[in-house]
């Protein structure tokens, strides 16, 4: 119940606090959108249409009274309805996002397990030292490198869209990879995953770099413990004590890290997806932001807090069900 008061009140705040900053930033988005010759009328009916003609605590309660019913009004810019507009999108970011985890899960638990396996030789100061560049350059700025060389410089991969535009496929769900797989449609499945490559590895490499170095530090610590030395005296193998005895204990440092990136990452794909051409609600949203499409604005942000906030609870129960002990303590 207290951590369902904590959600709650977020929500709130999150939803309080950008409507109020877009409103009071300069700028009309009704200006935006009138055509030329437009009169003061037709300027004030558009404005009660969407509601700007109110005060801003008026506008504020008449939007959390639609948002509880599951309105969040009329796109300004797209003319279409917000909800309808943002679930069309996110199926795409969402498979852009878990597909980045799953690279920078795979890529940083090994580097970790093994710069940890091997520390004080040269492998494990080459990864760390492979880890820090990686880690040091943006993931705005891997996506840019990525299109110079897999798009200009070899030509290996495609690095604008999500499908290419001469398959016809038809995604009832909007999550395009999972159900062309499903279906058979082998075409198409492989279109998505190479469209996805280089915005994937762009969102991926900076969280992989932070998850080997946690899981490293976390690896080390263990390794160290007396029921390693335990396990070593008994005679078990090296990879034994690494995987079976050492890992379980040390995972959970470098999930709860996981967690927290993989939140930021989604985040990311605002950039991401306008360099890559990618349709997802980050380009959706900077459209939004250089149209001052208040409601879409706000339908986006409090999408982005939603998912944050779920993916902080999901690493909560995957912890306490992955460490038994931290179930009774206080939170």
């Amino acid at each position: 119940m207290r951590r369902l008061v904590h959600i709650l009140l977020t929500l709130l705040g999150v939803s309080l606090v950008v409507f109020v900053l877009m409103r009071v930033v300069p700028g009309d988005p009704i200006a935006m959108m009138i055509p030329p010759g437009a009169g003061p009328e037709d300027i004030q009916r558009l404005r009660a249409f969407y509601g700007l003609d109110r005060s801003i605590p008026e506008q504020y309660g008449l939007w959390i009274v639609q948002a509880l019913q599951g309105e969040f009004g009329t796109s300004i810019s797209q003319r279409q309805e917000v909800v309808s507009l943002i679930a069309s999108r996110l199926p795409a970011t969402l498979e852009l996002g878990f597909t980045a985890l799953f690279l920078a899960v795979a890529a940083g638990g090994l580097a970790g397990i093994v710069s940890a396996a091997t520390h004080g030789r040269w492998m494990s100061s080459a990864i760390d030292g492979v880890a820090a560049l990686v880690q040091a350059v943006p993931d705005f700025l891997w996506g840019l490198i990525f299109i110079l060389l897999f798009g200009v410089v070899w030509m290996w991969l495609p690095i604008s869209g999500r499908v290419d535009p001469l398959l016809q496929f038809e995604a009832r769900s909007g999550f395009v990879f999972l159900e062309s797989f499903l279906r058979g449609r082998w075409d198409v499945t492989s279109s998505v995953f190479q469209h996805s490559i280089a915005p994937s590895l762009a969102l991926a490499l900076p969280v992989a770099a932070i998850i080997a170095r946690v899981l490293k530090a976390s690896m080390r610590e263990a390794l160290s413990s007396d029921y390693v030395l335990l396990a070593r005296l008994k005679g078990l193998s090296v990879s034994r004590v690494l995987l079976t005895e050492a890992l379980p204990n040390a995972v959970t440092p470098a999930l709860q890290i996981t967690g927290v990136q993989f939140a930021f990452l989604l985040g990311g794909t605002v950039l991401i997806e306008r360099l890559f051409s990618y349709p997802g609600i980050g380009s959706l949203a900077i459209n939004a932001v250089i149209a001052r499409d208040l409601p879409l604005i706000q339908g986006l942000v409090l999408t982005f807090a939603v998912l944050f906030i779920t993916i902080n609870l999901l690493v909560d129960a995957l912890t306490l069900a992955l460490n038994p002990r931290l179930r009774g303590a206080p939170r």
